[in-house]
C-alpha cells in the first residue's frame, strides 16, 4: 500500500481488533457491522501481508507481527486523536509553561498608548511568552499569510477572505494642537486656513479629509507629511501646525507631548480599529488566548470602543 491510497482508518480498526481480540468485539466498539469489520480485516491482511489475527479454538490470537506492532499502532491512534481533537482553552499550567513569540504589527501611537498594558496582560499568566511589536508597513504585505506577523491592529479592515477580523475600537478624528496654541475652537474656515501636518504611511498629501473640505469649497495647506502619529505629535508640539488623527490614537498619548485635542469641524464617518489575523490561526488556543488579552488591554488603556 502506498501513501497515495493509504486509509488511516485502518489503523483505528487495527487497534480495535488487537484490543478486542475478535471481529465482533471490534465491530461493536467502532459501531460497524460484523461483515464490514471482516472486510476491514481482509484489507489489513492485504496491506501488511500478515494474518493479524488467527483462530485458535473459539478465540482469535494476534500473530507475532501484530503483537510486535501493537504499542506503535496504539500510539499512532492516540496521536491522531490529539491532532484531530477540537482545540480547547489553555489551562493555567499550560499558560505558565507556554514559550512562544508573537509578532504584532500596529501603529506606533497604539504601542505608546497600550503596549505596556498588552505586555502586562500577557506576562502575568504566561511569563514565557515574548511579544515583538512591529511598525506599520508603508505598503500592503502578505506577512499575515506568510506567518511573519501574528496579529495586525490598524484602522479599517481587510476584506481578504483568508483573514479573520475583529473590531477592537474606533472613533472619529480629532485635531491635535500644542497646549499653548491660541486656538480654542475650530470652524471649518479657521481649520482650512491653518497649516497642517498629515500622517500617511505612503507619504500621501491628500486624503478623505481633503475631499470633505473640497465638498465645502475649502482647501487646506499641508506643509508636511510623516509616516507615524508620534512623528506628527512631535512636529505639532514644536509649532503652530495642526494634525488630524483618530481619537483612538490620541487620548493618553497627548499629555507627554504637551498637546491637546479639539473636535474636528467636519462630519466624517467613524474610523474602526480592527485586529486581523490569518484564518489558519483562528482556532489555535494560544493565539486565541492572546487575542483576548489584547482586547482586554486595549480597554484597560482607554482605547475608545
Amino acid at each position: 500500500m502506498t501513501c497515495v491510497n493509504l486509509d488511516l482508518n485502518l489503523l483505528v480498526a487495527f487497534d480495535a481488533l488487537l484490543d478486542e481480540g475478535s471481529v465482533s468485539g471490534a465491530a461493536d466498539r467502532l459501531r460497524v457491522t460484523q461483515p464490514a469489520m471482516s472486510r476491514t480485516l481482509a484489507r489489513l491482511r492485504r496491506a501488511t501481508g500478515d494474518q493479524i489475527l488467527v483462530r485458535s479454538g473459539r478465540a482469535m490470537l494476534p500473530t507475532p507481527y501484530a503483537e510486535s506492532v501493537r504499542e506503535r499502532v496504539r500510539a499512532l491512534v492516540e496521536q491522531a486523536g490529539v491532532l484531530l481533537r477540537p482545540a480547547t482553552a489553555l489551562d493555567e499550567a499550560e499558560l505558565a509553561s507556554l514559550t512562544r513569540t508573537f509578532t504584532l504589527r500596529c501603529n506606533d501611537a497604539l504601542v505608546d498608548a497600550a503596549g505596556a498594558e498588552i505586555l502586562a496582560a500577557v506576562r502575568v499568566r504566561a511569563p514565557g511568552v515574548r511579544l515583538r511589536f512591529l511598525a506599520e508597513s508603508a505598503v500592503d504585505t502578505d506577512d499575515l499569510r506568510r506567518g511573519e506577523v501574528d496579529l495586525e491592529i490598524a484602522a479599517g479592515a481587510s476584506g481578504r477572505p483568508e483573514l479573520c477580523a475583529r473590531r477592537v475600537g474606533g472613533g472619529t478624528q480629532v485635531v491635535v494642537v500644542r497646549t499653548s496654541h491660541p486656538l480654542t475652537g475650530l470652524t471649518r474656515a479657521v481649520y482650512a486656513a491653518a497649516e497642517h501636518v498629515t500622517v500617511s504611511r505612503r507619504g500621501r498629501l491628500r486624503g478623505p479629509l481633503d475631499e470633505a473640505l473640497a465638498a465645502e469649497g475649502l482647501t487646506r495647506r499641508v506643509v508636511a507629511t510623516v509616516p507615524t502619529v508620534t512623528a506628527a505629535f512631535r512636529l505639532v508640539a514644536a509649532s503652530d501646525l495642526l494634525a488630524a488623527v483618530p481619537s483612538m490614537l490620541a487620548g493618553p498619548g497627548l499629555a507627554p507631548f504637551g498637546l491637546r485635542a479639539l473636535p474636528l469641524p467636519l462630519a466624517l464617518p467613524p474610523v474602526p480599529l480592527t485586529m486581523t489575523w490569518h484564518r489558519r490561526q483562528d482556532d489555535d488556543p494560544a493565539h486565541r488566548w492572546l487575542r483576548e488579552r489584547v482586547c482586554e488591554a486595549l480597554r484597560a488603556a482607554g482605547v475608545p470602543g
